[in-house]
């Protein structure tokens, strides 16, 4: 069954409570020994499995997960201008997964401190794509499970009816994703920002955002622009060199495949090939994986091959990068 998108309460809820996937592999004897019908049953749970596998504790992640802690804790009794965060970088570097395991951590220790009690501590919203004030408030009732916006409605009222459920359940955490969406060289994205820096100094929580790029997509010019570079640590994401940590991400996601031949190693043997493919990023190098064991789960190879990796298609900014350094 999918999963609810996190970019609502109930959805967010369940991903935080959802623990990482675990799957063991049957012993060869009683794998042989399966019906068509066991193991068509076996095999989609192991599909399953390989869709989502683990999330990889980069440094990224770790880095963001510690200074986004740090912060709240900073914040926690700051009454003036709080301080935030922007994660930044290049495409399918791991700046959402990094931002969601630094909600996902913060909520688990707040439950911990506060147990049985209905706050929501964590919000995660994504900045729209050519929005107003009138979108991003959308997004924030959207997560919270608000009553439609409708025409009518004014938009500091909307707004002020967020802040009060907030600020009414201890949220302490505000995630915005894909602040790359603004523009600052639009009114629109002019009106967005203000609009943004009031939900900032109406709410007593930490705001992280995360975009691509977001220090050349002119976020930090203007008087705006310097209001939140002044305000926000910024920590950013990369494409990993072919070193030791990149070694350890493959071997990390080859321990955790549930192939029946796999041979232990056989991956790592490939990680020069598995960066040179992907460019050194982590989202390219997690899709091609998982792609590989899904297509050796349907095929019945039961292992991953170089020839078997060479059919499996990755993002076209991978593709570009292999072709480059070919």
């Amino acid at each position: 069954m999918p999963r609810d998108t996190t970019l609502t309460l109930a959805g967010w809820r369940r991903f935080v409570d959802t623990p990482p996937p675990e799957l063991e592999l049957l012993p060869a004897d009683v794998w042989a020994g399966l019906s068509a019908g066991q193991r068509d049953a076996y095999d989609e749970q192991r599909i399953d499995y390989h869709s989502e596998m683990i999330v990889v504790a980069t440094s990224a992640v770790r880095d963001v997960t510690h200074q986004g802690r740090v912060l709240t804790l900073l914040n926690r009794r700051e009454i003036s201008a709080r301080r935030g965060l922007i994660v930044s970088g290049p495409p399918t570097t791991g700046k959402s997964t990094a931002l969601k395991q630094l909600g996902r951590t913060h909520e688990l220790k707040v439950r911990q401190r506060h147990p049985g009690t209905d706050r929501i501590p964590v919000v995660y919203v994504t900045t729209p794509p050519k929005g107003s004030p009138r979108k991003l408030a959308a997004e924030f009732a959207r997560f919270l499970g608000l009553p439609p916006i409708k025409p009518r409605y004014n938009v500091t009222d909307i707004a002020d009816a967020v802040c009060h459920v907030l600020t009414e359940a201890h949220t302490d955490l505000v995630l915005v994703d894909e602040i790359h969406n603004l523009n600052l060289a639009t009114s629109a994205g002019e009106d967005m920002s203000d609009h943004l820096k009031y939900f900032t100094e109406h709410l007593p929580a930490t705001f992280v955002y995360a975009g691509i790029d977001v220090e050349r997509q002119g976020l930090f010019t203007g008087v705006r622009g310097r209001q939140i570079a002044g305000r926000c640590v910024m920590v950013k994401t990369g494409r990993f060199p072919y070193q030791e940590e990149w070694k350890g991400l493959v071997a990390t996601l080859e321990a955790s495949l549930r192939l029946h031949h796999h041979q232990p190693g056989s991956l790592t043997g490939l990680d020069h090939y598995l960066h040179t493919r992907t460019g050194g990023s982590i989202g390219s190098l997690s899709h091609l994986v998982r792609a590989a064991a899904l297509t050796a789960i349907i095929e019945g190879s039961e292992h991953i091959t170089r020839s078997l990796l060479d059919r499996v298609p990755v993002d076209h900014a991978a593709e570009q990068d292999a072709r480059v350094s070919a």
